[in-house]
Order: structure tokens, then sequence, then C-alpha cells
């Protein structure tokens, strides 16, 4: 028993003195970029940006995976399959990492198994129908979703997975309706997209970009109201959903984040958090997500990371409460 301190010890100092080691090598390989949902959705244009300006930093390939299903919990478990060695980089968001495992039980992954390394974007966010929607506006569409809830034929809204942040947030404006609304869940904003255009799916609550807003313009779909009290940079002339008095105060927006696995050494995490920050002042990678209607904010430093991330867990947990959201 005498022998296990000093071996302890033996081993931790082995440890700390391979650590330069490990940061001056890494990365020896291409780097994997998951991003939970299929392609052709805002996350997988995002993702397609950061990759290359990602890659010339680590000066390796970033290659990008999508894989959807389970409000992206699918993605997020392989992840954590995968060794803590900074290979595998999340591109994940409340919804894969915080609702996911309170709107399913068979998701097992928690919040506190993932770490963020910085984030790189905010993305506004609004309420898009289908063309063939008989409301224009907030408060018309609010006329609209109580008169079919009251003959028996709720107004349906898209989600990209149950437990989904847009999910709790369509849960929540029927709530504050007193209407009946039918959620249909996907596996990603590119399916919902197909499905909007089609005229299958009514409203889908969402972060936007540049597509979103071309498809609006030459009259596929329509934007009926903005979630934020002033107007949006890409569609100024959208009326805020203050509009409306039942939903005055409706704002929300979302931030696209990069996580790695609990447990990722040290010198790895801040590898990977200079490169991050570095993409993140690429003149292509801000002016892309200017064209579409991100915003890119401050750089986190290193040490600020974990305490956002813990103050997300506690406002979307909270919103989960909020709704009596139940793991199904």
């Amino acid at each position: 028993m005498k022998l296990l301190k000093p071996l302890g010890l033996l081993l931790s100092l082995a440890m700390a003195a391979s650590a330069p080691a490990l940061a001056q090598n890494f990365p020896s390989k291409p780097v994997t970029l998951m991003v939970p949902y299929p392609a052709g959705g805002l996350s997988d244009l995002i993702a397609r940006k950061v990759n290359v300006a990602l890659a010339a930093e680590l000066k390796q390939p970033v290659i990008i995976e999508n894989l959807g299903g389970a409000g992206g919990a699918i993605a997020a478990q392989k992840v954590l399959n995968a060794p803590a060695d900074g290979y595998y980089l999340f591109q994940g968001s409340p919804n894969e990492l915080i609702l996911a495992p309170l709107a399913m039980k068979a998701v097992k992954h928690k919040p506190d198994d993932f770490r963020l390394i910085q984030r790189m974007a905010m993305a506004p966010m609004a309420i898009v129908a289908s063309k063939n929607f008989p409301a224009n506006n907030p408060q018309e569409m609010v006329a609209e979703i109580i008169k079919r809830s009251k003959a028996g034929k709720p107004v349906n809204y898209a989600s990209v997975g149950i437990g989904s942040f847009y999910h709790l947030l369509g849960e929540e404006m029927a709530k504050k309706l007193g209407a009946q609304m039918l959620h249909v869940p996907y596996k990603g904003g590119g399916p919902i997209l197909q499905d909007l255009l089609g005229g299958q799916i009514d409203l889908f609550i969402t972060p936007y970009g540049a597509p979103h807003v071309a498809m609006a313009k030459e009259g596929k779909t329509k934007f009926i109201g903005a979630l934020s009290p002033q107007p949006q940079r890409l569609i100024p002339e959208v009326p805020s959903v203050d509009q409306a008095k039942e939903l005055k105060g409706f704002h929300y927006t979302i931030g696209s984040g990069y996580y790695v696995k609990k447990g990722t050494p040290e010198p790895i995490v801040e590898a990977l958090h200079r490169a991050l920050t570095k993409t993140m002042f690429d003149a292509d990678f801000r002016n892309t997500m200017t064209a579409m209607g991100q915003e890119v904010g401050d750089a986190l430093r290193l040490d600020q990371t974990d305490q956002v991330y813990a103050d997300e867990v506690k406002l979307y947990q909270g919103i989960a409460k909020s709704i009596q959201l139940e793991a199904q």
C-alpha cells in the first residue's frame, strides 16, 4: 500500500510532462467536425464555412460528418463513444446537449459530459410559414391558431426533434395562446424546408439565414414574425412578434458552439480554443456569417466558457420546466 502514493505521483508527473508534447503534436491527423443534422440545414451551412478556416489554423483537414436523429442525440453519443482526444469536435447547441436528455428517456448523456470550447455565432430567430398559410403577420397568425384549435384542426409546426428548442418554443407559444398546436418532429432543418415548401408544414420557429430569406423573397415561403423586439437585419420589413399582444416578449436567439468530450486533455483543449478563436476572426468566415444573418459575437476566453455553458444549462432547463416537459 505504501507504494501506491509514490506510484500515483510518478504517473501524475509523467502525464504533466507529456502535456506539452500533446499540444505540440495535436493534431497529427484529420479532425472530424460532427454536425448533428442532415446536410442542407443552417447548422450544416455554418459547419461548411467553419471547417475551411479551422483546417487552415490546425494545418490538418477538418472533415464534416452529418448524423441526424433523436434531436441530435445520436451524433452526440457517437462523439462520447470516441476517445477524449480532441479529434471529434461537436458543433452543438442547447438542443442536443441540454434539452434532448430531458425530452427522451433513451438519451443517456448529460450536459456535463461535454465541454464548451468556443461559441462561434448567435442566430436570430423568426417564425416562417408555408406560402399557403392564411396569416401574414403575428396578429393574423394568433387568430388562425386559435380558430383552428377551437375547430379541432390545430395548426402544425415543425421542429428538429422532440425536446429541441424549437419544439419547446412551439409548446410555449401554444401555452401563451391557450390553444392546441400539432408538433411534427424531423431529423433536421433541410427536410423541414422541403415540407414547408410543399405545404405539409404550417409553421417553423427557427434560426434563419440568407437561404430562408431568398425563398421568402421568391414567394416560396413567408416570414410571419421576428422573435426580437426590433426589426432584424436580414428581414427589416418583418414585424416583431410583439405586434400580437399575446406574444409580447417572446424573444429568443440560439448559438452555435463547439464542444469536446469532457476529459479531453487541457493542452488539446487549449489548442482547439486557439484555433477556433482565430477562425472567428477569419474575414471570409465573418463575411459569410454576416451574409447568412448570423451574428459573430465576442470571442470567449477559455476561462469563461465553463460559466457560459453552465448559465445556458440553467436557462434551458428552466424553459423545459416551465412547459412541464416530460421525457418520452
